[in-house]
């Protein structure tokens, strides 16, 4: 594969294995492992690939974390770029703005089209990222402390938002559909997420993208590889117990929807962890074959998202689903294993786009 030798592979692997889980996920393929597997152990492990109903943290629960970190450190190692090729502070904040601009539009866009017309709604990670993103890239060149300090802020003002605003019926911070995050939807899109989940999530996962950046920033330094290592893994662990204390002192409880300090501390040391050990792996020890199943998708990771999530939820995937289906009730196969067949064909068919682009050298960026 031609990949340019100054890249960070194990960024471009784990941002491509976010992508692959995400869509497999979005051809169903995890539902309906789960509904086969009712009452064998293999249940348990496939409730892993789904979010936690509330109060707990499941694998699932990491992906849009390690999304919104490994922006965070492409942001990194792009300013880096920017600066050496002579680009003004202005400049890059133009930049900066515009994919912001364009993450959010795009956010809006893939909630916006309703079977019952159109509708405004802020919970899409895209959205999200719009904002986390411009964060990071503000504080880029700050000192390390004070970016660190900014970051402890949103989940400190999170917590102060939800603890003691007291507005009537809005009033308990961990409650579904009684805390201050519900109450915020309703101010901005006249609405509550039925699943929990709300639009200024975007506070506190702020932090997630900015340990990214930081992160990137660590691994862009000259010193030695050891000392790199050894940073991210101290802050790893340091996350994991802070959040995990909070959890089990009953301070404040891991909630992946409403995003809790315990939950961004906790899930924010899971992406340090992983970074630190795909670092080791990919780039130091140069485990570096076999990678490129991951990085054709991930260098498409925007793109790809927005098809599955909008032309694969509305229209590819049930088309794919009855070619193959009918195909496959022509030769007999069982229709539990023809579901299975169908979800990796949308699956390998989405993969196959993603290489047809990389092949063309087409990128899509925000």
């Amino acid at each position: 594969m031609d990949l340019k030798p100054n890249r960070l592979l194990s960024l471009d692997f784990m941002r491509g294995l976010i992508m692959v889980l995400l869509a497999l996920e979005s051809t169903s393929l995890y539902r309906r492992l789960t509904v086969q597997a009712e009452g064998t152990f293999l249940h348990g492990v496939m409730l892993q690939f789904e979010h936690h109903e509330w109060h707990g943290l499941r694998f699932w629960d990491l992906i849009q974390p390690g999304f919104m970190f490994i922006a965070g450190t492409a942001l990194a190692y792009s300013l880096s770029k920017q600066y050496q090729n002579g680009l003004s502070w202005g400049q890059s904040l133009i930049k900066a703005l515009k994919r912001s601009g364009w993450l959010f539009f795009w956010g809006v866009l893939d909630y916006a089209v309703r079977e019952n017309g159109l509708s405004f709604e802020l919970w899409d990670v895209l959205t999200q990222l719009s904002f986390t993103l411009l964060i990071a890239f503000l504080i880029y060149r700050w000192s390390a402390l004070s970016q660190l300090l900014v970051s402890i802020g949103f989940l400190l003002l999170t917590e102060i938002l939800y603890r003691y605003t007291h507005i009537s019926g809005f009033d308990q911070p961990f409650t579904d559909q009684k805390n201050f995050g519900n109450y915020m939807d309703l101010i901005l899109m006249n609405k509550i997420n039925l699943g929990g989940w709300v639009a200024i999530n975007c506070l506190p996962t702020a932090a997630h993208t900015i340990w990214g950046m930081m992160a990137g920033k660590i691994l862009l330094n000259s010193r030695l590889v050891s000392g790199k290592l050894k940073t991210l893994v101290i802050a790893g662990i340091c996350c994991l117990l802070s959040g995990y204390v909070l959890d089990v002192a009953d301070i404040t409880p891991i909630i992946k929807k409403i995003a809790t300090s315990s939950f961004v501390l906790v899930s924010g040391g899971w992406c340090l962890l992983m970074l630190a050990f795909l670092y080791w792996w990919i780039d130091v020890l140069d485990h570096k074959s076999y990678l490129s199943f991951f990085l054709i998708i991930g260098m498409n990771s925007i793109f790809i998202y927005l098809f599955f999530e909008i032309v694969g939820a509305r229209w590819f995937n049930g088309y794919v689903f009855a070619v193959t289906g009918g195909l496959m009730e022509l030769v007999s196969i069982p229709g539990h294993i023809s579901e299975l067949i169908s979800c990796l064909c949308i699956f390998a068919l989405e993969w196959g786009l993603c290489y047809f682009l990389y092949k063309k050298r087409i990128f899509f960026r925000a």
